[in-house]
Parts: C-alpha cells; sequence; structure tokens
C-alpha cells in the first residue's frame, strides 16, 4: 500500500509559488483591447509588446 502524502498547508507555503497568475502584470493589446498577462518569452521585452497574437499584429498592419 502507498503512503500519501497531505498536501502543504498555507502555513508551509510560499508567498512566491509557482502558478499564481493573478501576481502576473498585465495590459491591453493594441489590436483587439483584450487583457494580455505577462508571459515568460515576453520578460526581456514586456514594454515593447503591444499585441496579443499574430493575428492581432496582422490586423493592425492591414487596417493602417
Amino acid at each position: 500500500m502507498m503512503k500519501r502524502t497531505p498536501p502543504p498547508s498555507p502555513a508551509n507555503a510560499t508567498a512566491s509559488h509557482r502558478g499564481n497568475k493573478a501576481a502576473l502584470p498585465s495590459k491591453p493589446c493594441v489590436g483587439c483591447g483584450l487583457a494580455m498577462s505577462w508571459r515568460h518569452r515576453w520578460a526581456k521585452n514586456w514594454a515593447e509588446v503591444k499585441y496579443c497574437s499574430d493575428a492581432c499584429r496582422r490586423a493592425k498592419a492591414a487596417h493602417g
């Protein structure tokens, strides 16, 4: 029989645990206006990110 370990209690949990999406910054997409949240691949250029997807980037470029 396998022994199960209990899940960590809130007292033992760290403040910066993985999966805490609420603590990540977000900003609106210039193309569609929807909120886009920070992604690890945007870490180096978050200030320059304007569009949430390639589709928004293409649509904005097509309309001028």
